[in-house]
């Protein structure tokens, strides 16, 4: 009598090893930088008006001085660089808060630093008739800056928890918003020369306002890239991260720093715009699990993507006009990311 054998089990897949994860990774952010790359090609070459693509050549590389010259070197050029390193600055903001807070759903909002900046540029356009960039940027930080200590202080200085902070910040995030709406309700003039700023939108870049708060931005991403390693520890608690040997009060000094001069000259270049700095690093954990050494990399390029192709896509669908882009990341972001927390596994902080 014939015994059928038992079926062979299948064998589990192995575990990806550590130089394999690597290799993986290493090989996502090449492709980024691949995506990045032509995102902000199309940033150069699409806009309201269609121009062919060897103009756009010529304007880049030759530049003569005629009116399709001018709008590629003079506006799109400039446009497409602001929107390259602010997106970088809201995806290294949103990626620091989140580890800062420990709360996935943490963004520099949550702290109140946006509205902190917000209400200070509020303030300078009502009370001291400011009306370029160049004086927004310094209100921006200042505002910035004052509340992240408020937060900070309110927090419990020494004893903070990530619960205390964003309880203090949401606090003060209320206050700072009835504060920006009275003003706006009072001041006319103020409210007419705020409307396309407090929407978020890339429209009024120029090279002048890239080159006064790129350096700013330059320093809060290093320091920011630099905190990866304290953050890992961070993440697993105080207690364990006191074990580690992090030093949890510099550590949350350095990220609060951090996190200022990002969205002081974000929100001041080009207002507060949202869902950058909350959904990217969702998408990322999901590729690279909770590491930050490969989360911040990888938000400082994928940010910019965003940021960049929903600039892009405002000005297609809205022709001969366009959309300003925090109207687009706020519509196309709040679907994007439903839709991830329902359907995809996101990797836990």
């Amino acid at each position: 009598m014939l015994v059928d054998s038992p079926p062979e089990a299948t064998a589990a897949p192995a575990p990806a090893t550590p130089g394999r994860r690597h290799l993986l990774r290493s090989a996502g952010l090449v492709a980024s930088l691949a995506a990045l790359a032509v995102i902000a090609v199309l940033g150069i070459a699409v806009g309201a008006k269609q121009i062919p693509l060897d103009q756009v050549w010529h304007g880049v590389f030759h530049y003569s001085g005629t009116d399709t010259d001018v709008i590629i070197r003079d506006v799109r050029f400039p446009r497409t660089l602001l929107g390259l390193i602010i997106g970088a600055a809201l995806g290294l903001a949103g990626t620091v808060m989140q580890a800062l807070t420990r709360n996935p759903l943490a963004d520099p909002g949550v702290l109140g630093i946006n509205a902190g900046a917000s209400a200070a540029v509020v303030s300078a356009i009502s009370f001291f008739g400011v009306t370029s960039l160049t004086g927004y940027v310094w209100f921006a930080f200042a505002g910035a800056a004052l509340v992240s200590v408020v937060v900070y202080v309110l927090g419990g200085t020494r004893s903070a928890t990530p619960v205390r902070l964003a309880l203090a910040g949401t606090a003060l995030t209320a206050v700072l918003v009835g504060y920006i709406n009275a003003v706006n309700l009072m001041d006319t003039a103020a409210l007419d020369k705020m409307r396309f700023w407090t929407v978020g939108s890339l429209a009024s870049a120029t090279l002048p306002t890239v080159g006064q708060i790129a350096p700013f931005l330059a320093v809060g991403g290093v320091l920011a890239l630099l905190l990866a390693r304290p953050l890992n520890a961070l993440a697993l608690g105080d207690d364990q991260a006191r074990a580690l040997g992090a030093r949890l009060t510099r550590t949350r000094v350095l990220a609060m720093l951090a996190v200022t001069l990002l969205c002081g000259g974000a929100t001041a270049a080009c207002g507060p715009i949202v869902y950058v700095g909350l959904m990217v690093p969702h998408v990322v954990r999901a590729v690279t699990g909770p590491d930050m050494r490969w989360i911040l990399p990888y938000s400082a390029v994928l940010s910019p993507v965003l940021l960049l192709g929903a600039d892009v896509l405002g000005r297609v669908v809205a022709r001969p006009g366009e959309l300003q882009v925090g109207i687009v990341t706020a519509v196309v972001g709040g679907p994007v990311f439903i839709y991830l927390v329902r359907r995809r596994r996101m990797a836990q902080l």
